[in-house]
Formats: structure tokens, sequence, C-alpha cells
């Protein structure tokens, strides 16, 4: 008999007991930020765990520019674990906790990080793996996952990392080198004979 996947809600948050889960705040005002939020559940209070950490604040522009990105990433995982896809909503959003870790990764990226950098830190962050980006999270939240703590070590470490370390498309160019027009990549015919 098939095992049916788990109960879960938004991005595959456990459905039960105050489950460790993480969530997205969105706002319905455009000027105020998106938070992410670690909560801790049913574990909070054990071991000293708090409650909940606010995580990351990213302005409104910010979260738009990674939000459609994420959406796709995050179902694609969900369906191969057999749940639901998503959506992102106005007010709480939850997530699965690992995929919490990993949006934090890239939300730790480009917090202070200029716009234009967002596409090559949403390329170099879709290309690690998923142990990858939870062990990086383990790394950063040890000593700098707080909100306020954006410009120490790992967390200015992870912007470097993911917005500077170059991304290749597909003509093999960084994203700053001018693309070849479309006549400039069909070669030009030899000529049969000299004159």
């Amino acid at each position: 008999m098939k095992k049916s996947p788990p109960k879960a809600e938004g991005f595959g948050a456990p459905m039960g007991v105050d489950p460790h889960h993480v969530c997205v705040h969105i706002p319905r005002g455009r000027s105020e930020p998106v938070r992410i939020i670690e909560k801790f559940g049913i574990r909070a209070g054990t071991d000293g765990l708090p409650e909940q950490i606010v995580r990351v604040e990213l302005d409104r522009a910010k979260w738009t520019a990674i939000a459609d990105q994420v959406k796709r990433v995050f179902n694609e995982r969900l369906k191969e674990k057999g749940l639901d896809a998503s959506r992102w909503v106005i007010g709480e959003n939850k997530l699965d906790r690992l995929l919490g870790k990993e949006l934090c990764i890239l939300a730790w990226a480009i917090e202070k990080a200029s716009e234009d950098l967002i596409p090559v830190a949403l390329k170099n962050w879709a290309g690690l793996k998923p142990e990858e980006r939870w062990w990086l999270f383990t790394m950063t939240a040890a000593a700098t996952g707080e909100q306020d703590d954006a410009e120490i070590g790992w967390r200015k470490s992870l912007r470097y990392a993911l917005t500077e370390n170059p991304v290749k498309d597909a003509y093999g160019l960084l994203p700053r080198q001018r693309r070849p027009r479309q006549q400039e990549l069909i070669p030009k015919p030899l000529p049969l004979f000299d004159r």
C-alpha cells in the first residue's frame, strides 16, 4: 500500500500540534518590509530556545524580485514529495523549516545588496543543493542569524558569495557583458575565391 504524504499547509509546513516552521509575513502595505520569522513551536522554551526569531526583514522591492523564482523552486520540491503547490499571500505564509532555512540564505544575501545584483544571487542560490543551503544557514544563524546582524561575519560573506560570484548565461557571458545580437551569431559566409 502506498504511503500518503503527511498533511501540510502553505509551503510544506507540517500540520499538527505547534510545529517548528518558518513564517513569511507579507504585509498589506507595499511600503512595509516582508519579515521572515523562525517559529520554534512546541520546542520553544526548551534548552533556552525562544518562541521565535525574526531572521530578516526585506524591503518590498527586493521581496518582489525573488518571490516568483523562490515559489517555483519550492513548489517543484513540494511536488517531488507529493505535497500540494502553494503561493504567496498577504499575511502569514507558513513554510517547512528546511525550506525556510533556504529562503533565509537568499534573503540574507540580498538584504543589503544592490537590486541589480539580485538576478545573480538568484542564479547562485538556485545552483546550490538543498544540503548546501542548510549548512550555510546553520553556520550563519549560529553567529549572525538575527534581524540586526546584516553587516557582520557570515551574513556579509553570504552577500559577497551569492551576489559577486560570477554566473555565466547561455552565451557564456557574465551578467554585465554585452550579449551578441542575433545576426552576430550567424557566421558570415566565406568567399569562394579571391578576385
